[in-house]
């Protein structure tokens, strides 16, 4: 192979100088140029090797509310029934409290716009039968007590009674043992007289006055003993009569008790109709709060899920998407496991919105254009069910405010900053798949912030 500008530039150096070819050969200008060149560009590198890179974790989400309670959400039908108004637009914005819709019922047993009255009625009669019912309940236990007096007045005008016919038994008793002994002893001198009359010792006057005092003892005897039999039957009769007043009085006494506990049972039966009577009655008046469905807070109607007049819905059927309309914005992203751990509340957060133009550099944020500052608020403890964290950041203070058009919603890319390496660490680090660098000093106070 032949080379004609090597071979004239060889043949001029001999030409010149008479020495052998090679012995004073020289590389061309621009191949030293472009060895220095490459010199430089190499110093260069090797100091760019060295510069610091912020290491950060990305991640990917949408613009949310920082509180649940200002975030979007759906209004429900309370009660079944149909539509009879609509008094708002979507995209209106409507003020605390005001009508948004009108139900109207479905159901028969509230169809009667008199219902209230009507049950009101209702609780007022039964009211009254309770009343009723509880004077019943005292007549019946003041009966009891009366009874119970009466009874122990009784009972103590039978026992004493009963006393009085024991103790003429004991006197018939008595005087019937004295008139046997009387008897006795007529009959004895009876016989006696008899057989000295017999021997001719008496006469027949003083026999026949010794039998009639023979006769005498005996009718006394008869009637003392009739006497004290009918002093036995007497006491017999008075036993029988207290018997005969206790069992009579504890028969009333256990039917006015009996008459008192059917009252009573009948008195709570009322008393738990009553109850029910003011559940229906309450239920009522709260049933009919829920046919105005109202704005929770200040807000806009965004979309009507259901439409038109007359149109029927069910209980807990969606009717209108409200948002809020004092709400805080904040973003959620969603990061994998490997990267959760080295986040913390209050780490610092580059972030770009969808539909604002951005330069972003993730490792030198300060050379990045159009991204917004925030910190991190919360972090979920766990998954989104996917294998992805929440994260919720919120604005930074000390940065520049969101942009004030941003929608809930909306996407949203971040970067979580976290310690500062060299490049080349950075490069090593992602040519083996290493996670970023774990500082346990995240986790505690005064730890270093970026600051951009």
């Amino acid at each position: 192979m032949k080379w004609p500008f090597f071979d004239s530039f060889v043949s001029e150096r001999i030409d010149e100088i008479g020495y052998a070819i090679g012995h004073t050969v020289e590389p061309p200008s621009w191949v030293r140029k472009g060895l220095s060149w490459l010199g430089i560009m190499g110093l260069f590198f090797l100091a760019f090797l060295f510069l610091p890179w912020t290491q950060n974790v990305s991640g990917v989400g949408r613009v949310t509310s920082l509180t649940p309670d200002v975030r979007p959400q759906t209004l429900h039908a309370m009660i079944p029934g149909r539509i009879v108004r609509w008094y708002v637009q979507e995209g209106e914005r409507a003020q605390k409290g005001d009508t948004l819709l009108l139900i109207g019922e479905i159901k028969d047993y509230y169809l009667d716009p008199e219902l209230s009255f009507r049950l009101r009625e209702q609780l007022q009669a039964k009211e009254a039968t309770a009343q009723a019912q509880r004077e019943k309940i005292q007549a019946l236990r003041r009966q009891i007590i009366a009874l119970k007096e009466a009874r122990a007045g009784n009972l103590a005008r039978a026992e004493n009674a009963l006393l009085q016919a024991r103790l003429r038994y004991t006197a018939d008793s008595a005087a019937y043992r004295a008139a046997e002994i009387e008897y006795r002893l007529a009959e004895n001198q009876y016989a006696r007289q008899e057989s000295l009359y017999k021997q001719g010792l008496r006469s027949l006057t003083e026999l026949q006055v010794r039998q009639q005092r023979y006769q005498e003892a005996q009718a006394k005897r008869i009637a003392a003993e009739n006497r004290l039999n009918a002093s036995a039957a007497d006491v017999d009769n008075a036993r029988i009569q207290l018997q005969v007043i206790q069992a009579d009085f504890s028969e009333k006494i256990a039917k006015a008790e009996s008459d008192l506990r059917s009252a009573e049972s009948y008195l709570y039966d009322v008393e738990a109709a009553i109850a029910k009577l003011r559940n229906e009655i309450a239920n009522v008046e709260v049933r009919r709060s829920f046919y105005a469905v109202v704005a929770p807070q200040d807000g806009y109607i965004v979309r009507a899920t259901k439409t038109g007049v007359g149109e029927v819905i069910k209980e807990g059927e969606p009717l209108v998407v409200f948002m809020p309309a004092a709400y805080k914005l904040a973003a959620e992203l969603f990061v994998r496991p490997l990267d959760v751990a080295l986040l913390y509340p209050g780490a610092k957060v580059r972030l770009q919105f969808d539909g604002w133009p951005a330069f972003v550099f993730s490792g030198w944020p300060g050379l990045s254009f159009g991204t917004f500052g925030g910190r991190v608020y919360s972090i979920d403890y766990v998954d989104m069910g996917n294998g992805l964290f929440r994260v919720l950041v919120e604005p930074d203070p000390e940065d520049k405010p969101w942009p004030a058009l941003l929608r809930l919603g909306g996407g949203v890319r971040g970067w979580f900053l976290l310690s500062d390496v060299p490049i080349w660490y950075e490069i090593w680090r992602q040519i083996n798949g290493f996670p970023p660098d774990f500082m346990p000093q995240f986790y505690g106070a005064g730890q270093e912030e970026k600051k951009f």
